[in-house]
């Protein structure tokens, strides 16, 4: 009995092995099918053909569409997956081997990037659903607008994206052609932070705003008010400021009348010259033409729009003129049929800026095109006082012993170093004493540097006493600006302007530089002190240009 016992536990035993054992060939031979099931699939998957991309065109009554692939239009079916409503023109859709749409995908990201002519308007109406566009090589074609473009807003200049094969256009690019050739900006200038220019603010304001803001007064005068205006002057002395001054002044007043918030919009189109210049035949002016048109939007709008040209005689110099080119024979007659064609347009001036006005081209000066001409002086001592307090404020660090001498007065001290610092300019003592001109008749002129002094110079000027008064701090732990800095600082500037009239032609130099009259034949320093060269004459340089 003893014996079968131990017989049957060892069956036992072995009855368990095996049932482990089995258990292990189970789960292996499964593990075994998944795999020939999964490696069945890829062989499959591998041999299946290859699937391919199209771009949807439309949707037919029966059901079918039709997609454009491999540069050939096809009629195809739906997977049954698909709603035909969700497509949209334009989109890309895969294809399987029978040439079927089984799967809706994503627009285009990549392609050519075009220049957007024009919209094509369609018979019935409706939204324009093609575009007239042009690439790098001027070559035009007309493509078809996505189904996103048709919706959104284009205008004329604006970059788009198109694939060329399917002929679509598929996304606006965000930075168009013409935003790279102006700042379109809404300015933030004040006519209060302009300082010595209250007469020529007030002869810009007569010839910009009035028109605006009182155009039914214009008309029952029979009065056109003008296309554009002139502010030409030399240098640094606030040509630019006035233009933004006007823009967002018009806005203000503008946004009043009509019962707006006050803050108003106005837009500034400030043409960045040089830019606008092209080495392609036909470029130059076809920008030219597409500025005009965004101001035209932009003016569509109810808003004022300023387009703002400086350095006008750079662009627009008199016909004929050009030494190794003549593009300013087709460029400057593209602008007068522009500035002809604003006649119309309520909301739209130009206003052109220069320093050499001799050089712009008759016919944009005559009456009709840039009507008012206005002339931005270098400022007198008392408009450098008041472009100084625009830059001298009494909230300002004063140095102690500053405020000391005026009762810790902050605006008597401010005052006191702007009148000091414009008598020291504005003295003509020797020490002031710049150039002596020699003219072409053999009389003689000693010019001080009151006579070049500018806008920009002042503020300079301040800039350099601030900087001296910080050092003084970190140096001497005296804080606050000082008379003796602007002084300084006035002498700094005049020294740094010595050798200037030595380094062009003088002639040009002092037109430039607002001194005009008869020709200059020779030009003398008069600052001691450098060992340059104390004159020069104009005989030696070339090319003296024209004389008025």
């Amino acid at each position: 009995m003893h014996i079968l016992e131990e017989r049957l536990a060892a069956a036992q035993s072995q009855i368990d092995r095996l049932s482990e054992q089995n258990e292990r060939l189970v789960a292996t031979l499964k593990e075994a099918r998944e795999q020939i099931v999964s490696l069945k699939e890829e062989i499959d998957r591998l041999a299946q053909p290859p699937s391919g991309y199209g771009v949807f065109l439309g949707a037919r009554e029966d059901g079918t569409v039709d997609v454009f692939t491999s540069g050939r239009k096809f009629r195809v079916s739906l997977a049954p997956s698909i709603d035909v409503e969700e497509l949209e023109r334009g989109q890309e859709v895969l294809l399987n081997d029978a040439m079927n749409v089984v799967e809706v995908l994503a627009y285009e990201r990549i392609g050519e990037v075009v220049t957007l002519k024009e919209l094509i308007e369609t018979t019935d109406g409706s939204p324009p659903d093609r575009a007239l566009v042009t690439s790098h090589a001027d070559e035009e074609r007309v493509v078809l607008l996505s189904e996103a473009l048709i919706n959104g807003p284009l205008r004329a200049g604006d970059s788009v994206m198109i694939e060329p094969r399917a002929g679509y256009a598929y996304e606006r690019i965000q930075k168009s052609e013409v935003e790279e050739l102006v700042l379109e900006e809404v300015p933030d200038v004040d006519y209060y932070d302009i300082g010595g220019l209250d007469g020529q603010i007030e002869m810009i304001r007569d010839a910009v705003e009035l028109p605006f803001l009182h155009a039914d007064l214009f008309r029952e005068h029979e009065l056109r008010p003008p296309k554009g205006i002139l502010l030409y002057g030399p240098p640094g002395c606030g040509k630019t400021l006035i233009a933004k001054a006007v823009a967002n002044s018009l806005a203000k007043k503008v946004a009043e009348m009509r019962g707006e918030e006050a803050s108003g919009r106005s837009y500034f189109l400030n043409i960045k010259g040089p830019e606008l210049l092209n080495k392609y035949v036909g470029e130059t002016e076809r920008h030219i033409r597409l500025v005009f048109q965004r101001a035209r939007e932009k003016a569509s709008e109810g808003m004022p729009v300023i387009v703002f040209f400086d350095e006008m005689d750079s662009i627009f110099r008199t016909r004929g003129s050009g030494v190794s080119s003549d593009v300013e024979n087709t460029i400057v007659p593209q602008l007068l049929s522009e500035i002809d064609g604003v006649e119309g347009l309520e909301n739209v001036i130009v206003i052109g800026a220069s320093n050499r006005e001799d050089m712009i081209d008759p016919a944009i000066l005559r009456p009709g095109r840039l009507d008012v001409k206005i002339k931005i002086e270098r400022p007198d001592a008392e408009s450098a006082k008041d472009i100084f307090s625009k830059y001298i404020t009494s909230t300002l660090p004063l140095h102690d012993d500053d405020l000391a001498e005026h009762d810790k007065d902050r605006d008597a001290t401010v005052q006191s170093m702007i009148q000091a610092v414009v008598e020291r300019m504005y003295s003509e003592v020797d020490e002031n004493r710049f150039l002596e001109v020699t003219y072409a008749d053999g009389d003689k002129e000693v010019l001080y540097f009151k006579d070049f002094n500018s806008g920009a110079m002042i503020e300079n000027i301040v800039a350099r006493a601030k900087k001296m008064a910080i050092k003084d701090f970190l140096t001497h732990q005296s804080k606050g600006i000082r008379m003796s800095h602007l002084i300084d600082s006035t002498v700094d500037e005049f020294r740094e302007n010595e050798d200037l009239p030595n380094t062009t032609n003088p002639d040009d130099w002092a037109r430039i530089s607002g001194k005009k009259g008869e020709r200059i034949v020779y030009i003398r320093t008069l600052v001691s002190g450098k060992g340059a060269d104390s004159g020069r004459s104009i005989d030696t340089v070339s090319n003296t240009g024209q004389y008025l």
